[in-house]
C-alpha cells in the first residue's frame, strides 16, 4: 500500500472459538503484513449461531452463517469478515467480493468415534451424528446400516455430545480440529475415497466491499494462489451444477505444477447412487465446469432436484 491508511481496519468475526481463531489468524498475517496500520477484532452474532437445534435446510442453508457479517460489511460496521470458504455461496452478495483466500489447510473430513473405532468398524446400526447431507450421503454409500442423526452446535458442543456417548461417532472437518488443537481426538483422517469434502473445505475466504480498492490492496499480501486455483475449480464445479442445489455435491483440487487434477462427486441422498468425475486442466473454470458437465453426462441432474 503506497500511502498506508490513517483508519482502523475493523474484522468482523462470529463469537465460536474456530471462527475467532481463523479472524485472529488473519489479523496476525494481516499485522505481519502491514505492521504500521491499526486493526480491531469486532464479534457479531448470526442467526446460525442464534438457532441450533434445527438442520441448516431448514433454517436457511448455509447463509445463516453469513447474513449479518455481509450486512456490516456494506454498512461499514465492518471492513473485512473471516469465513470458512465452504460457508460461502459461490455467487458473490450484492457489493461484496472474495478479497484473498489464504493458505488452505487439511481439506479432509474426520471420525470421531466414543470407542476409538474406524467407520468401518463401528456396529452395526451405530448412531453417527452429522447435519451435512454431503457427508450423511457418502456414509451411507460405505455402512448403509448406521443411524445417521443430526448433529449442530459448534466444535466444543459437537467433540463433547460424542465423547459423553450420545453418539457413537460424529463427522467434522479436519481443519477446525487442528485450528483447535484438538486433533488428539480425531479417531481417522477419512480418505477422499470414502468422504470427498465440501468445495473450498480447509480454505479461508476474506470477504470486503467491492468498491473498496484499499482494502483489496491491503489483502494481496496474504492471497495463496495455489489454494484460490484449487478452490475457484471446485466452486466452479458447484456452481455449474446449480450452486445451491440440495443434493450432496464434494470436490478436491489440487495443483500439481500448472496443473489441476480435480475430482468431483454427485450423490442421491440416500447414497444408493454416487457419481464421481476427474479431470485435469490448467484454467480453474473451465476444469470446473468440464468436471460438471462430466457428472451431468452420467446422470447427475437426476440427483440434483
Amino acid at each position: 500500500m503506497n500511502n498506508p491508511t490513517t483508519r482502523i481496519i475493523t474484522l468482523g468475526s462470529r463469537p465460536s472459538k474456530l471462527a475467532r481463531w481463523q479472524t485472529e489468524h488473519i489479523l496476525t498475517q494481516l499485522k505481519s503484513a502491514w505492521p504500521d496500520l491499526s486493526f480491531q477484532l469486532v464479534t457479531l452474532v448470526t442467526t446460525g449461531d442464534k438457532i441450533i437445534d434445527r438442520p441448516l435446510p431448514e433454517i436457511g442453508g448455509k447463509g445463516v452463517f453469513t447474513a449479518e457479517l455481509e450486512s456490516a460489511l456494506r454498512s461499514g460496521e465492518i471492513d473485512l469478515a473471516v469465513h470458512s470458504l465452504k460457508d460461502l455461496p459461490v455467487e458473490n452478495s450484492a457489493g461484496l467480493s472474495i478479497g484473498a483466500v489464504g493458505s488452505r489447510a487439511c481439506a479432509q473430513d474426520v471420525l470421531i468415534s466414543t470407542r476409538g473405532e474406524a467407520l468401518k468398524a463401528l456396529p452395526v446400526g451405530a448412531r453417527l451424528g452429522t447435519s451435512s447431507l454431503r457427508r450423511e450421503a457418502q456414509v451411507k454409500a460405505t455402512r448403509p446400516d448406521l443411524s445417521i442423526l443430526p448433529l449442530r452446535g459448534n466444535v466444543d458442543t459437537r467433540l463433547r455430545k460424542v465423547l459423553e456417548g450420545e453418539y457413537a461417532a460424529i463427522i467434522l472437518a479436519a481443519a477446525g480440529m487442528e485450528r483447535l488443537d484438538l486433533a488428539k481426538h480425531i479417531t481417522e483422517y477419512l480418505s477422499f475415497d470414502v468422504m470427498l469434502p465440501a468445495p473450498g473445505q480447509g480454505a479461508l475466504a476474506i470477504q470486503c466491499r467491492s468498491d473498496d480498492d484499499e482494502l483489496l490492496q491491503l489483502l494481496r499480501p496474504i492471497h495463496d494462489l495455489p489454494t484460490y486455483s484449487a478452490v475457484t475449480a471446485e466452486r466452479a464445479f458447484l456452481a455449474a451444477l446449480g450452486g445451491g442445489c440440495s443434493a450432496p455435491v464434494a470436490a478436491h483440487a489440487t495443483l500439481d505444477g500448472v496443473q489441476i487434477e480435480m475430482r468431483g462427486l454427485v450423490a442421491g441422498l440416500d447414497g444408493r447412487r454416487v457419481i464421481r468425475v476427474t479431470a485435469t486442466g490448467e484454467d480453474p473454470k473451465m476444469l470446473g465446469e468440464l468436471l460438471a458437465q462430466k457428472a451431468l453426462d452420467q446422470g447427475a441432474a437426476e440427483l440434483l432436484g
